[in-house]
């Protein structure tokens, strides 16, 4: 039997998230938008910067995420900084606000991507990281390219 290939094409990242948060777990959604959305997704125009997602009315909420608008969509347009419903099953859209309500967690949208013809975001169940902490990785990072530029150079000579 033939292994079926994942099709997948990343369409914008939210880098800030892996800056600011321990990412403890993280799930797909899909996400509910208009035919010009989709275009404008296809063009890679998304940004996921400041987004966060809600519980609100037993419903998971995309917010603040920005999907410009299509160039050539006129009237259909809808505004780029709209909240957008994400696709969940009730239970993991109630197991996860349990977390964020009792623990202290945060949903970050991490990345939006195609998969197949269907948008995809992976929402990520986030514990807010610590000033020192992002010292400590910052300092990890640089040690690592500081021995990989060590090894490259020894290999050379």
């Amino acid at each position: 039997m033939a292994e079926k290939k994942s099709n997948t094409k990343t369409i914008a990242q939210n880098k800030k998230a892996y800056h600011d948060y321990f990412v403890e777990e993280s799930l797909e959604a899909g996400i509910e938008l208009v035919g010009t959305e989709v275009k404008s997704l296809r063009q890679g125009r998304a940004n996921l910067k400041d987004s966060w997602c809600s519980v609100v009315g037993g419903e998971m909420l995309l917010n603040g995420c920005h999907i410009s608008q299509y160039d050539f969509g006129n009237i259909f347009n809808k505004d780029p900084m709209r909240v957008r419903r994400l696709l969940l099953h009730k239970r993991e859209i109630n197991r996860l606000y349990g977390l964020v309500k009792q623990q202290g967690y945060a949903l970050i949208p991490l990345s939006l991507y195609f998969k197949g013809s269907r948008v995809k975001v992976q929402v990520g169940l986030c514990k807010g990281k610590k000033l020192y902490d992002k010292r400590a990785d910052m300092a990890e990072r640089a040690a690592k390219r500081d021995i990989e530029r060590a090894v490259k150079s020894q290999n050379r000579g």
